[in-house]
């Protein structure tokens, strides 16, 4: 990392505040403190009465903007939304009867759960251990459908041999973003779909979530609930028919949590600021600090996931240190706003 990059990100760690040694962005990340600043004006908006939702719209098309530049979309193919399961259930919805979906094992169910669902019609789902996925892929498949980083132990899934596989097979691919987009760069132009929550790694708070796909992909799609916000002309579309909605992507937008979107658009341009790549080297090295230090291989990712009893997470809490426990395992994660004592306060109450 040059020092321009280390300057941008020491500038940027000046926006939080944590009141602990906050491992725990998979869970949810910190808001900023500009994002903050806005949530705090919406709300007294709201509370005054001088809030406008008409006023919203252009604060929303730029953090639909802010994505496109970050995942190498053009803005007419991402949509907004609330959650990552909607945009899941309506690729599912495309589905025929018959089709094969290919999932990793363990996946996180906003993925699993709306492409299981399909089962009842007919839809084949298979779920494979997540390194074997692009050679599972086959004539037969229709989908695969994966996180690019496991919510579980922070596993970075094989998406680049995953795009090759679907297109040499006809397959269409969906990679949920929820725990990459933030740190971990891709090329989201070369991938069908996307679908992201924008409030752990993006640091927006709960409420937003967006879908991006390939103009062929999107027109496979019909919306699943269709609302006034995807209409082609959003305020003059809330009264009776006919149905008249937007064109590409914005045809699927959901209606906004309004402050969702205020504060995710302050946060999007901090990160824009810093650079997904310099956080992404960042926060692996972070990770990969916790890896050695506990025997591990690097692998680079900013989450590790490691073997701990009740006790050790206890003493990991009672060190001040938030991290989340799944399956047995400790997980931490780590993001812009950590540092190297945060890794050693982590492994000095793993030893204890």
């Amino acid at each position: 990392m040059d020092d321009a990059s280390r300057a941008r990100l020491r500038a940027a760690q000046q926006q939080f505040s944590p009141e602990n040694t906050y491992l725990n962005t998979a869970t949810h990340g910190l808001t900023p403190h500009r994002a903050l600043r806005a949530l705090e004006r919406h709300t007294r908006e709201v509370a005054t009465g001088r809030f406008s939702p008409a006023d919203a719209d252009s604060g929303i098309d730029r953090v639909r903007a802010a994505h496109a530049r970050m995942t190498g979309v053009d803005a007419d193919d991402v949509a907004v939304g609330s959650h990552v399961s909607p945009f899941v259930g309506t690729v599912a919805a495309s589905l025929a009867p018959g089709a094969e979906v290919l999932l990793a094992r363990d996946e996180f169910t906003s993925v699993a759960f709306p492409l299981l669902a399909r089962q009842e019609d007919g839809v084949r789902v298979r779920e494979v251990p997540l390194e074997r996925l692009p050679e599972e892929v086959g004539p037969a498949t229709s989908l695969v459908a994966v996180s690019a980083v496991q919510s579980a132990d922070g596993a970075v899934a094989p998406v680049d041999d995953l795009v090759r596989a679907c297109a040499d097979h006809g397959a269409r691919l969906l990679v949920d973003t929820t725990q990459s987009a933030g740190w971990l760069h891709l090329d989201a132009d070369r991938i069908d779909y996307t679908v992201c929550s924008t409030y752990k790694w993006l640091l927006g708070t709960r409420g937003a979530a967006l879908l991006t796909g390939t103009p062929e992909a999107l027109a496979a799609l019909r919306p699943r609930a269709a609302n006034w916000y995807a209409g082609e002309d959003r305020w003059t579309s809330l009264y009776g028919g006919p149905l008249r909605l937007a064109g590409r992507a914005r045809r699927l937008d959901l209606s906004p949590v309004w402050s969702a979107w205020t504060t995710l658009e302050e946060s999007l341009a901090l990160l824009e600021e810093v650079g997904v790549r310099t956080i992404g080297e960042h926060n692996g090295v972070l990770g990969d600090r916790l890896r050695e230090a506990l025997d591990m291989e690097p692998v680079g990712s900013a989450i590790v996931s490691v073997p701990a009893d009740e006790e050790a997470v206890r003493r990991v809490a009672e060190a001040g240190v938030a991290t989340s426990a799944r399956n047995g395992k400790l997980r931490a994660a780590f993001h812009l706003y950590n540092d190297e004592s945060d890794v050693d306060r982590l492994v000095k109450a793993l030893r204890g």
